[in-house]
């Protein structure tokens, strides 16, 4: 048997190849729109023909690349029959069984995360007939298992995923291998540990999730602490069912003066994917920044950014340009209009205005509060986050939310934005700027930075939401 993890670490994603070397087939589970040519070389090295693509569900947080590796291997896409699939497929249901010489696919129904969810058991027969492996999709993670709520109501979700873990999944034996659809850095649970793979007895074990055996605690805990759910999902999923292959748009450089004309026209959005000290020292006005480096791109974009409008991305290189084009495709967004030409630079050198972000230390930070009485301080983590510790006086608003709504502050008054580094409160003091704030700075290194300080925190309900 061949088998191999292919992972994206930016939102979490993994795909697997599996098939036998013996007769030279395989199988790709859960491909994303940009590993195709990965998958494709990988195959063509271990001489494997790709006979199957199968989607464990609809991806609600990534694209898939089925059409795009049905097209260049005329493999077959298999996915349950209750995916609703428009594109040509095989309609999978529980128990089918997908054979590529001694290595056999067993389908589980696992419904839960979604209706269609299926669980892919790895058999290898010439070990033996027991599953070795399980492709858990997004049923079952590593320390956690999949958010309900995506696709329908989430009492009903986590009631049907319990069915599914109960009893479809944990009845079986403890040393299979489990490797899911998803690590860290995805929406689509809450796993916070770097770990690629793991055993159903060892999660069994030590999951929090699959400790709680009953239903309507289990439930309830399933519905406490989700992930904030980008408004673009729905898109995702629907370009996923979808009978066309998604269109991929060109990183196409712009021309300062094309840019600006394009920006003077209105309908367009500037996303600005250079680090937060970049965007902090000089950026066109009204650019929001959402750093491409660093992690939780796409889930960042995907908050704040609507997939309908029209982008020009500004970049510190060509390089950069082409990589988040295809990280913005990979969450659907496919309508980039380009990238400014020669960056910052070929702006300010034609006297185009720009403006810059000030930012605070943590040692400016802390002085002046102590003789600024009319500085403010907005905190723009989780809310678990600031549960764990908070400055003394600061307000809370996650960053998501300042894209859709005023923070409990006084507009008229100085404003420094904090996080845990740096990155998130540079998104929400770019959100505030574009919407005319004047008075705002950012802080970075943020709240590690000042635990890292010695500078004091609290714990305490938030004063305001």
């Amino acid at each position: 048997m061949f088998f191999q993890q292919i992972l994206r670490d930016d939102i979490g994603c993994a795909a697997y190849l599996v098939g036998s070397t013996q007769v030279g087939e395989a199988a790709i589970v859960d491909p994303r729109l940009d590993m195709v040519d990965e998958i494709l070389d990988l195959a063509e090295r271990e001489g494997l023909r790709i006979r199957y693509i199968v989607e464990t569900h609809n991806h609600a947080d990534h694209v898939s690349g089925h059409h795009q590796l049905a097209e260049r291997t005329g493999a077959t896409i298999a996915v349950h029959a209750l995916a609703g699939a428009a594109y040509p497929h095989l309609p999978l249901a529980d128990g089918d069984e997908l054979v590529l010489g001694e290595v056999v696919l067993r389908v589980i129904h696992t419904p839960g995360h979604r209706p269609e969810h299926i669980v892919i058991a790895v058999i290898d027969r010439s070990r033996g007939p027991e599953p070795w492996i399980l492709l858990t999709g997004d049923s079952l993670f590593i320390g956690d298992v999949a958010r309900p709520d995506l696709a329908i109501d989430g009492q009903e979700g986590a009631s049907a995923l319990y069915e599914s873990l109960h009893q479809r999944l944990l009845p079986l034996p403890e040393g299979t291998l489990v490797y899911p659809g998803h690590v860290s850095g995805s929406l689509c649970g809450r796993v916070d540990n770097r770990m690629t793979g793991t055993t159903l007895g060892f999660e069994r074990r030590y999951n929090p999730a699959l400790n709680i055996l009953d239903r309507d605690l289990f439930v309830r805990y399933m519905n406490q602490g989700l992930p904030e759910r980008p408004p673009n999902m729905t898109r995702i999923v629907e370009l996923n069912r979808g009978a066309e292959p998604p269109r991929i748009p060109e990183a196409r450089p712009l021309s300062p003066e094309v840019v600006r004309d394009l920006i003077d026209r209105g309908g367009t959005a500037v996303l600005d994917v250079r680090s937060p000290g970049d965007f902090a020292a000089g950026h066109i006005p009204g650019a929001i920044s959402v750093p491409l480096r660093g992690g939780q791109f796409q889930n960042r974009v995907g908050l704040v950014v609507a997939a309908e409008v029209p982008l020009i991305l500004v970049t510190e290189s060509d390089q950069e340009a082409e990589q988040a084009v295809w990280a913005l495709a990979v969450i659907g967004y496919d309508r980039v209009a380009g990238y400014l030409a020669g960056g910052m630079a070929a702006w300010e050198k034609l006297g185009y205005d720009y403006v810059s972000l000030p930012v605070l230390t943590v040692r400016e930070l802390w002085e002046r509060m102590s003789h600024e009485p009319s500085l403010q301080v907005l905190d723009v983590r989780e809310e678990s986050e600031w549960a764990a510790g908070h400055i003394a006086g600061a307000v809370h608003l996650p960053f998501y939310r300042v894209a859709r709504e005023d923070p409990p502050v006084e507009p008229g008054r100085p404003l420094a934005v904090i996080c845990a580094s740096g990155t998130r409160s540079s998104i929400a003091a770019s959100l505030l700027q574009a919407r005319g704030w004047t008075q705002i700075c950012s802080v970075p290194g943020g709240v590690t930075a000042w635990k890292a300080a010695g500078l004091p925190l609290v714990s305490e309900p938030a004063l305001a939401r």
